[in-house]
């Protein structure tokens, strides 16, 4: 087994090395080469989806809420390996548009391993990893309401998104921050609930 990524470029590294070795690449070959590190991305990748002018289609911030909640709940629960129906995990891309999205992101991956380096690593496994996960549960579940007003759910999936950079590059003072984060929002949510 090849040693677990340390930082983004070894990310892309990894995906390249999928690319080289098979004409499609499914989303179970990703999970598999990743494990348990497979997490941060599924968390971040539909967080920075409903970031875009996409997730101002109405439906679409839930449906990625739920996505969310599904990934979340069994990093909460402490499994290995994320679990997907058969039919997500067979999706597949062909080794060259794989080789093409991973090509573009080298540069933010340079960029991020610069200022990201893997501290206070403690915050990113185990039972803080598991309250990261509730964390990012708790603020999915705002979103189906916050749907309402427009371009509410940015919040949540703002500190969603955090959360999962910070568990994706194992740097604990992210996770610490997106926890900050997390705590601020929920006390301004409740301040303009109830006041």
């Amino acid at each position: 087994m090849s040693p677990e990524p340390e930082n983004a470029a070894q990310i892309l590294d990894k995906l390249t090395g999928l690319a080289d070795q098979e004409e499609q690449i499914t989303l179970n070959d990703v999970i598999e080469a990743f494990g348990n590190r497979s997490y941060g991305p599924m968390l971040l990748i539909p967080a920075c989806i409903e970031l875009t002018p996409i997730g101002s289609i109405p439906g679409v911030p839930t449906v990625i809420a739920l996505l969310i909640i599904f990934t979340a709940l069994q990093m909460a629960l402490g499994r290995k390996h994320l679990w997907l129906p058969g039919f997500l995990l067979e999706r597949s891309v062909t080794a060259e548009t794989l080789r093409k999205a991973v090509d573009k992101m080298r540069r933010p991956a340079k960029w991020a391993d610069r200022w990201f380096h893997g501290r206070l690593k403690q915050l990113t496994k185990g039972r803080y990893l598991r309250i990261a996960a509730v964390a990012c549960i708790l603020m999915a579940c705002t979103v189906p309401p916050l749907e309402l007003l427009p371009l509410a759910t940015t919040i949540p999936m703002a500190a969603i998104a955090v959360f999962a950079l910070g568990v994706t590059l194992r740097d604990g003072v992210i996770v610490l921050a997106a926890i900050l984060l997390a705590i601020g929002l929920t006390i301004l949510g409740v301040s303009l609930v109830t006041g």
